[in-house]
Parts: C-alpha cells; sequence; structure tokens
C-alpha cells in the first residue's frame, strides 16, 4: 500500500495534465457489492499493544465497519517476511509486538481471531501479505530464525530496505510455503497483495540485480521483460499454490492505480505518473488475462480533476480493461474528502466518486483505505455510506469462474415460539463436497401482498451463518412472507424457500 513517503515521491513524480469529467446515471442500491477495508500493520497501529487491548481495539473497529455495510476485511499478516499469526517458518512480526521474533503475551494468533470475527459478522477475511519486502529499514533488527539469516544469498539491498531477490526460484517456492502454510491451516477467504513487487524506484540508483540477470535472463535482451517474467512466474505459481490446497479461496491483487501511460502505451491511460508495468514490473493485465488472479483493486487515490492521474480517467480506463476478472476500486478516504467536487465546490468528491463506480457494470465494488479512517468518520464519510451508499446490505460479487453451482435450498422452514421470542427456524442443506456447503443465509421479508424480488437488497433483514432468525414479534395481526436463501463459499445463492407469518 502507498505510504506517505512513496506517495509524496509519486506527487514528485507526476507531470501536469488536463481531463475533462462527465458522471454517468448510477445505481443506488446492487444487491452484490464488494465493499471492503484495509485494516493495515505497518504503520505501527498494534505495536506493544497489550493483547486483551488490542482484541477490543479489534472489536470495535470490525463492529464500527459492520455497521457501516462493509463485507470484507483485508488484514495485513505479513508486512516484512514476518507473522501476525503463529508461524512455524517466520518469526512474530515487530508491527505486533515491538521486537521482531517476540511472541505476544499472553500468546495469541492476530489472524486466527481476525478470521472469527469477521465470520461471525458475515465479512469475508483476505489475508494480506507482502511477497518481497524484508525490512522497511535498514535499521530494524531481524530475529534469529528469520530466512535471512540462512540464505542471505536470496535477498538484495534497494535503498534503505531489503528484499527477496524475485529473480531467484529459491525466493519463488520460499514465498509460495509461506501461502501453502497460511491457506492450509486458516480459513482465508483470499489472499491478497497490495502495490508493492518490485520496489519503488529511486531517482538514479538501479535495481541490483546484475548477477541475478547475467544468471537467469538468458533469452532476454530487455532486462524490463525480464523482470516482469520473473513476477509473472510468481503471480501464476502463487494462483496454482493456491488452488491446489484450497479451490474456493481466491487470490487478489491491489496494484498501482496506473497500469501505463498513453506516452508509453497507446493503449495506457491518459495520465503521466509511475506506471506498474515499467516501474513496477507489474503486468497486472496479463495476470488478469492469463486467469492468474481472481480480483483486482486498483488504487485511484487519486481526486476527480488531478491533473496528472485524474480519478475519472482511470475509472473509465480500468473498467473498460478489466482482463475479464473482478474489478473492484481502491478509494482513498482522506484524499475524497479532502477535496471539494469540480462540479459543486460545496461538497466533497464521495458522492461523485461513488456515481462513477457504479456506473459501470464491469465495477464490482471498491475497497476503502484506510479502515480506520472510515471508522473515525472522517469527514463523515462513515455517515454516508450508512445512510446512503451502504444503506441496505450487499452480498459479495460471485466468482463464477471459479465455481458456479449454486447450494441445494434450505430445509424444514418452520416459525416455533420460544423463550427467547418467536424465532424462524430452517436446516442446512445436505452438501457432498465443501464448495456445496451452505455456509451463510439470506433472509429476505416482504408484506403479505407485496411481489417477491430477491434482487431487492432493500428487503434483506440478515445475512448470518446462524440457521435460525429473531421474528420482530409485535401483535400478530399483520402478515409477512419471509424468505430464506443459502450461500456457498463463493457466495452462489441457492433456490428460495419462503414461510408466510402474522407478526
Amino acid at each position: 500500500m502507498v505510504n506517505l513517503k512513496n506517495y509524496l515521491f509519486l506527487l514528485a513524480f507526476l507531470c501536469v495534465l488536463g481531463v475533462e469529467a462527465q458522471v454517468p446515471t448510477t445505481n443506488m442500491a446492487p444487491k452484490r457489492e464488494f465493499r471492503g477495508a484495509w485494516i493495515q500493520a505497518v504503520n505501527g497501529q498494534f505495536r506493544g499493544i497489550p493483547t486483551q487491548r488490542l482484541q477490543q481495539i479489534l472489536v470495535s473497529q470490525l463492529n464500527s465497519l459492520q455497521e457501516a455495510g462493509i463485507n470484507a476485511i483485508i488484514f495485513q499478516i505479513r508486512p516484512e517476511a514476518d507473522a501476525l499469526y503463529a508461524s512455524q517458518y517466520e518469526p512474530w512480526s515487530r508491527y505486533l509486538t515491538g521486537v521482531q521474533g517476540q511472541m505476544p503475551s499472553p500468546l495469541w494468533d492476530p489472524m486466527q481471531f481476525m478470521i472469527e470475527e469477521c465470520h461471525k459478522r458475515n465479512m469475508e477475511f483476505h489475508a494480506w501479505i507482502n511477497p518481497y519486502r524484508v525490512k522497511t529499514s535498514l535499521k530494524n533488527s531481524l530475529a534469529p530464525m528469520h530466512i535471512y539469516n540462512e540464505h542471505p544469498e536470496w535477498f538484495v539491498t534497494y535503498g534503505d530496505q531489503l528484499f527477496f531477490d524475485p529473480a531467484l526460484p529459491e525466493s519463488r517456492d520460499y514465498i509460495c510455503k509461506i501461502i501453502t502454510d497460511i491457506v492450509s491451516r486458516y480459513d482465508v477467504d483470499a489472499i491478497h497483495m497490495d502495490d508493492y513487487f518490485y520496489p519503488y524506484p529511486i531517482k538514479g540508483v538501479e535495481f541490483p540485480d546484475n548477477a541475478s540477470f547475467a544468471r537467469y535472463g538468458g533469452g532476454f535482451s530487455n532486462r524490463g521483460d525480464w523482470r516482469r517474467s520473473n513476477v509473472n512466474i510468481l503471480i501464476k505459481k502463487i494462483h496454482e499454490t493456491i488452488r491446489g490446497v484450497k479451490p474456493w479461496v481466491k487470490f487478489g491483487i491491489s496494484p498501482f492505480g496506473i497500469y501505463r501511460n498513453q506516452k508509453s502505451d497507446p493503449l495506457g491511460s491518459n495520465t503521466n505518473g509511475l506506471q506498474n508495468y515499467d516501474d513496477l514490473y507489474a503486468d497486472v493485465l496479463l495476470w488478469a488475462r492469463e486467469g492468474w488472479v481472481d480480483y483486482n483493486i486498483p488504487q485511484i487515490y487519486w481526486e476527480i480533476g488531478h491533473k496528472a492521474a485524474d480519478y475519472e480517467t482511470l475509472i473509465k480506463w480500468w473498467a473498460k480493461n478489466t482482463g475479464n476478472r473482478p474489478l473492484f476500486i481502491g478509494q482513498s478516504v482522506p484524499n475524497t474528502i479532502q477535496n471539494a467536487d469540480p462540479q459543486n465546490p460545496a461538497m466533497n468528491q464521495l458522492p461523485r466518486k461513488m456515481a462513477l463506480q457504479r456506473a459501470y457494470q464491469t465495477i464490482g465494488g471498491s475497497c476503502q483505505w484506510y479502515a480506520a479512517a472510515v471508522v473515525e468518520n472522517q469527514g463523515r464519510y462513515r455517515d454516508a455510506l450508512m445512510t446512503s451508499y451502504h444503506k441496505y446490505p450487499a452480498l459479495v460479487p460471485t466468482f463464477d469462474f471459479i465455481d458456479n453451482k449454486a447450494p441445494d435450498k434450505v430445509r424444514k422452514v418452520k416459525k416455533v415460539w420460544t423463550e427467547d421470542g418467536y424465532i424462524l427456524f430452517w436446516t442446512a442443506p445436505k452438501a457432498e463436497a465443501e464448495m456445496d456447503k451452505a455456509i451463510q443465509y439470506v433472509v429476505y421479508r416482504f408484506e403479505g401482498k407485496e411481489k417477491v424480488n430477491l434482487e431487492d437488497p432493500s428487503h434483506i433483514v440478515a445475512i448470518t451463518r446462524d440457521s435460525f432468525y429473531k421474528l420482530p414479534y409485535d401483535d400478530g395481526k399483520t402478515k409477512y412472507r419471509y424468505v430464506v436463501t443459502a450461500l456457498d463459499r463463493l457466495h452462489n445463492e441457492s433456490k428460495s424457500v419462503s414461510k408466510k407469518v402474522k407478526l
């Protein structure tokens, strides 16, 4: 994720270019929409906080995000080839305990805790790892068990940071070993990577891979093509690794917001800034076209009207260049609230950004950078999500290229008086395979004579992992129809079963 230092660098890197924007029409209430939020560790917000207090903070954040309609959490678990989880291969992160290798006391597993808490709230959990980075600063010390101390020949220093050498097969094998461990032991919904592939370029400093190019660059006359090939091999290998362990676990990327500028490629965006393809050696569109990634969340963190990287220009470009994979938009909360709508200076840019996001069928939602900014309600951003843009619940989009078979419908739907009130019960459908199992249920409510329309999310009263729902009983005189459907791990929705009830 672009930090302040890199952001300032990028601003310096960008040149002036004017773009005019028009807002298309929008659908304000999609039934399916990815509504994510990034929770980062690398900013030090967890460092050294006592276990119980940190758990309270995380629960409070998740409660706030749930109320704001967020349905997916992207949680940073591996900032420096370390772990915010119980790993047998990598040391505990300094961003958790303050000292790399020092286990939390009392012992707990933040990733497992977050998986459980997210799933309680019917949110997806995406495990966010940084693949190559080992030190965010050379001043940081490494724990004795860190892989660098065993294989220093796998690593290179660039600027003030330490990285796995992307050219080495050993680097790729090791990273995939870590991902295999995570996916096999934890009930994650996705593995997620952000924009750090080859590092952001330092002016006048060449990345130190001469020796690796001499050894592995045969067949490449262009070092840029060779570097892109190195990253391509890793991405493909990660995708195959995840599919081989748990085929329902997704693999997503959140790249820098510009793929290529038109001055580099006529098919690029009408922008003038740092480029994934040319500067980070990340050929994101190839990964999507080849099916090596399952979703893409470009970080379009600039404002509408930015002279070098206009938000509207980039939204339109990405919407046309999805590579036939789900596209969500990385939104900067601070940037959005700090800039006025060019056509309505009395308002911030959230309304126009949401209108643009929802104007294109190829855009399936967004992810908020950063979660704490939503929780803190900066610029009343959270209020706007709750009262308008996320007023109604949304199911996570389907990933039909992974699995398009819906679970069977629920069984034995019945209403029962209990000491806890009037409860609607049902039984899970039968399933032979893991991907056919019902994981969640959607409960809809309609008035007695109202037409049943399951595409209208305003009728969703619950998305739950429970097989029951407490009915809001009043005087038993008003007729309602409740409808229950089942969702599998990839959010395919079953046929419905309904029950009439007087409340």
